[in-house]
């Protein structure tokens, strides 16, 4: 349901033509995954469902790789696809990082080094 009600609402503050909506909920996608891998990996005593419930429960089922093929494709063979193709990459693994570094730095105030 977050995807849906995401892909729609920046569907509808972008307009058609380029399928931001898929590109802005796999690059959030990115950032979440990065961001709560983290924590519950390297920061956080849990449960060790709690892990697969977050990253492929709910990551999993939020973006949408399919999604972002199927409408390259559509685009044919254009700028805009090489842009959606290349630029959800990039911005994909920028958010993955921004969203481990977030978590590092959340942790660290939590749970400061010693020394």
């Amino acid at each position: 349901m977050s995807r849906a009600f995401v892909g729609a609402w920046v569907t509808k503050q972008t307009g058609g033509g380029f399928p931001w909506g898929t590109f802005v909920i796999n690059v959030s996608g990115c950032f979440i995954l990065g961001l709560v891998s983290t924590l519950l990996a390297e920061r956080v005593l849990y449960n060790p469902n709690i892990r697969p419930f977050f990253t492929i429960g709910f990551v999993g089922a939020y973006t949408t790789f399919s999604t972002y093929e199927y409408e390259s494709a559509q685009l044919g063979s254009s700028w805009h696809a090489f842009g959606n193709l290349v630029g959800s990459v990039i911005a994909g693994y920028g958010a993955v990082w921004l969203g481990i570094q977030l978590a590092r730095w959340i942790a660290s105030i939590y749970h400061p080094s010693p020394g």
